[in-house]
């Protein structure tokens, strides 16, 4: 009796002992910042530096063009376009603004619009990626009103102005690069 009484405490004791290991391992996440509080985490696949959030893709891209001043993070409450975490959309955005665009040529826009600067969004996979900027480009070729330059690098989409010359672009293109 008393080997049976020994064996059902050590099975009673194994999974409390697998949970509290798991427990402490989830325990040693790295910090994030307040400011990437709302965005979903997003584990890294690749040993680079590839970013996590819309906000860790704008400061290293930001960190090239000077001239990108951050605007705004969409949420799912502001998001405009109702995309946010949606299947197969973005899973953080965040919106700026370039000191290139004259704010002549922005009168009226919407404090996040595209082409006061930009927007960089981050996507679960390249192909979600791409396909968003596939579609941006389909709504540019019947309304030219709405063209923007699109940079897509791995999950990350940058949206730039058309306000901005393409030598002015072509800096994010140059910065988004690394950023897939």
């Amino acid at each position: 009796m008393h080997r049976t009484t020994s064996s059902a405490a050590a099975s009673a004791v194994a999974p409390v002992v697998a949970l509290l290991t798991l427990l402490t391992a989830c325990g040693n996440a790295p910090a994030r910042s307040p400011a990437d509080a709302h965005e979903p985490a997003r584990a890294s696949t690749r040993a680079d530096a590839r970013p996590t959030t819309a906000s860790t893709a704008f400061r290293a891209m930001s960190a090239q063009v000077r001239t990108a001043t951050l605007t705004g993070t969409v949420t799912a409450e502001n998001d405009p376009n109702h995309l946010l975490g949606r299947p197969g959309e973005y899973t953080s955005k965040v919106t700026f603004s370039d000191s290139w665009v004259q704010a002549s040529q922005v009168t009226g826009a919407d404090p996040g619009a595209v082409e006061r600067g930009g927007a960089v969004e981050l996507f679960a996979d390249a192909a979600d990626a791409r396909a968003r900027a596939e579609y941006i480009r389909g709504i540019a070729k019947s309304s030219p009103a709405l063209a923007e330059y699109d940079y897509v690098h791995g999950s990350v989409l940058v949206r730039v102005s058309r306000y901005l010359t393409p030598k002015q672009a072509a800096q994010y293109e140059a910065a988004a690069a690394g950023l897939g």
